[in-house]
């Protein structure tokens, strides 16, 4: 566990997970306009301007899958949590949250809910960096213990 509670606010991202995504989502986009503005315009088969449009929308259409896979983050804040996945987003008070789970194995962290639900927060995740997830889990775990009971209310 942290030796003291993180400075709000914070926020919980996979940065190196994230930097590959987008990096690799750039480099595919431009490969495409690449192949598009290359492609053949005479010959036997010539490519028209509507088969490069095409290509150039489909690597629009990579590049933005790959984007919306970096999306996910967890930010906390003095009032509560904001988990970020993939399409959705949900704002947490401190008390709604009981527990924070990483177990072995897991591919992100579970927030189990005051309702008796649990909510994926893919924000913290040990694929790449496993040494810095479970150091954020730790610490998103400190917060919610300090700032879900009450006994905390300032830092």
């Amino acid at each position: 566990m942290p030796a003291e509670l993180p400075e709000l606010p914070v926020t919980f991202r996979p940065t190196r997970t994230r930097a590959v995504l987008l990096g690799l989502g750039a480099g595919l986009l431009a490969a495409f306009v690449v192949i598009a503005v290359l492609l053949p315009s005479d010959g036997a088969r010539p490519w028209h301007t509507t088969d490069r449009i095409w290509i150039v929308l489909t690597g629009l259409l990579v590049a933005g899958a790959l984007t919306l896979l970096s999306r996910p983050k967890v930010a906390a804040d003095q009032d509560g949590v904001t988990v970020v996945n993939l399409t959705t987003r949900r704002r947490l008070a401190w008390a709604q949250i009981l527990r924070v789970n990483l177990r072995p194995g897991d591919p992100w962290v579970l927030l189990d809910l005051a309702d008796g639900t649990s909510l994926a927060a893919m924000g913290i995740q040990p694929g790449i960096g496993r040494a810095r997830a479970l150091h954020d889990a730790r610490a998103l775990r400190a917060l919610a213990e300090a700032y879900g009971t009450g006994k905390q209310t300032a830092q």
